[in-house]
């Protein structure tokens, strides 16, 4: 699996996002460049170059669309939804200046950085996922996953490019 290329400035940029956010699931975009990976083959490498902070559109009505487990209610500490018409905007503007989006973030409020069953059903596999977790409104892990070609997601190697003096633990 080739590696998630992120910026000082757009891990900030989620943390953030995640912690204002709080308690409630914050959510966004990863746009960025494809490349093919020099190292490995066939494999393609993301390259973060803006993260785009969106408001979490999830409704009770989607419930039916979220849930399909049927377990229950769900709320804004445990659900996020993309506004169709938000990630269209976005596809139109990164288009137009030779980027697209490469990936969705969210956080999780006191719950770890694995992806929902709800998370991997409502995933496409071109994507990287990073998902936060934030602990009584800080920041305790963040990840990234993508799913293989069983539909399941696999961690994906988060890659830290520039500055690395105020990196986090977790990242590599």
């Amino acid at each position: 699996m080739a590696d998630l290329y992120l910026d000082a400035d757009c891990y900030q940029a989620i943390v953030e996002a995640a912690v204002a956010g709080y308690p409630k699931e914050c959510c966004g975009l990863l746009v960025g460049r494809r490349r093919s990976g020099e190292e490995s083959p066939g494999e393609v490498a993301r390259t973060v170059v803006e993260v785009v902070t969106l408001n979490n559109a999830w409704d009770p009505s989607l419930l039916d669309y979220t849930d399909p487990t049927g377990d229950g209610a769900h709320s804004l500490r445990d659900r996020y939804w993309i506004d169709p018409a938000d990630m269209l905007a976005v596809q139109r503007s990164t288009r137009e200046r030779g980027l697209e989006i490469i990936g969705v973030f969210h956080s999780h409020p006191d719950h770890v950085a694995v992806p929902s069953e709800c998370d991997r059903t409502l995933a496409w596999p071109v994507y990287s996922y990073i998902i936060v977790s934030v602990m009584a409104g800080q920041v305790a892990d963040f990840k990234s996953w993508q799913l293989n070609d069983q539909n399941q997601f696999e961690p994906e190697p988060v890659k830290m490019i520039g500055s690395s003096a105020n990196k986090a633990s977790f990242l590599s």
